[in-house]
């Protein structure tokens, strides 16, 4: 089993946003902010060579909406989705799986692109299964009002409309022989976080239950979350788990490191190491 960082860019959020009621002095000197309180947030998703799968957790915002709307998000940096999947040395064609941990643009608009002459919309890995969990495709097609602004639909029903749409709903279902799934409901309805295992090492991909190594402190939990109460006591359980069984962390906005493993002290959740996924392998 192999991994690889895959870069699918950098986008400017708000730091108020992500790291909801903190005080800026507290959050600041990790991820600073621009003059306008926007803060750089990679998007990184994750290869996994499993045999003859190759599994890609996340996708990025992709390129399908206009300059304007791209402008909204300042996106900057060299990477970008199929460029870094093919300087791993892989083509679109060969990913087997997607894994999608939830449906928010910036975790799944790069699952679907425009065909060469912008007429319509087609699969960027067409040769794939796309995973999801069908409460959250369910709740993503029917947006509340709060996260509709981050539900395309051009993102998501292309995929169903392609039959390349498969659902994972139990945690006893194993499509994949060396990935777990555990579900967090603070972020998003059903948000999967994929855990794994490479023969003593357990990597899991956290998502946004903790987007960065500097979102480690319980209660520093992202505004766009819809029940941040629910974040905090799944985070620490995860961190818990987490700290007494060296998992491997992998961040899907830090942006700098791919991972860290954490201990937890009489201060709460630290730092234990931190880096680039093959530093821990």
């Amino acid at each position: 089993m192999k991994f690889y960082s895959i870069d699918a860019g950098f986008f400017k959020l708000d730091g108020g946003a992500m790291f909801g009621v903190v005080p800026k002095t507290f959050w600041n000197k990790w991820v600073p902010a621009d003059e306008n309180n926007l803060c750089s947030w990679k998007m990184r998703c994750l290869l996994i060579e499993d045999g003859d799968r190759l599994i890609l957790t996340d996708t990025g915002m992709g390129d399908k909406q206009d300059a304007r709307w791209q402008s909204y998000y300042y996106r900057h940096g060299e990477g970008e989705l199929v460029k870094s999947i093919r300087k791993a040395g892989f083509s679109e064609k060969e990913v087997t799986d997607v894994i999608l941990s939830h449906l928010h643009f910036d975790h799944c608009g790069g699952a679907v692109r425009w065909n060469n002459d912008r007429t319509k919309f087609e699969m960027t890995f067409p040769n794939a299964r796309y995973w999801s969990h069908s409460a959250h495709f369910n709740w993503a097609i029917n947006p509340n009002p709060r996260e509709k602004a981050t539900f395309f639909k051009e993102n998501i029903l292309p995929i169903q409309e392609c039959d390349q749409l498969y659902f994972i709903d139990k945690q006893s279902e194993k499509p994949f022989p060396n990935i777990d799934f555990l579900l967090a409901d603070g972020h998003t309805e059903k948000m999967l976080m994929p855990k794994i295992t490479c023969h003593d090492k357990e990597i899991l991909f956290i998502a946004d239950t903790v987007p960065s190594h500097a979102h480690l402190h319980v209660p520093y939990v992202m505004s766009y979350d819809i029940r941040p109460l629910q974040t905090m006591e799944e985070k620490e359980a995860v961190l818990k788990a987490a700290a007494a069984k060296e998992w491997i962390l992998f961040f899907d906005h830090d942006p700098e490191f791919d991972c860290a493993t954490v201990e937890l002290t009489e201060k709460g959740f630290k730092v234990k190491n931190k880096g680039q996924i093959n530093d821990f392998l």
